[in-house]
């Protein structure tokens, strides 16, 4: 019985860990995690993003993005950089859900 509970609970986080799409941007870039560049050009983006309404709807780990209100509620912090090279991840807003994707899944690990 301690072990059913106890495997539960590590599948129960490793879920919660995959769905590493709320996020939070932060205003310095020593607070974020990762830091982010938004393209002007979809083929120029590591990343494409969809912005969802509700935190349900950011899940797996496929460019679809929940912003939280608050830090503590973000699996992930954010940084907007100015220019392309101060980035780790370079996304892209597209417009419609089924556009979300990894262009490189060489960049994949940064929002695990």
């Amino acid at each position: 019985m301690k072990f059913l509970c106890s495997f539960i609970l590590l599948v129960f986080f490793l879920i919660t860990e995959v769905q590493a799409q709320k996020v939070y941007s932060v205003n310095y870039d020593y607070q974020a995690d990762v830091k982010v560049f938004v393209t002007d050009h979809s083929y120029k983006a590591d990343l494409l993003v969809y912005k969802v309404k509700y935190d349900y709807q950011a899940r797996e780990n496929r460019g679809l993005w929940y912003f939280t209100d608050y830090d503590y509620q973000a699996l992930k912090k954010i940084f907007f950089t100015e220019y392309d090279y101060q980035a780790e991840l370079k996304i892209y807003f597209v417009d419609y859900d089924y556009q979300a994707g990894w262009q490189k899944n060489e960049k994949k690990h940064l929002m695990l």
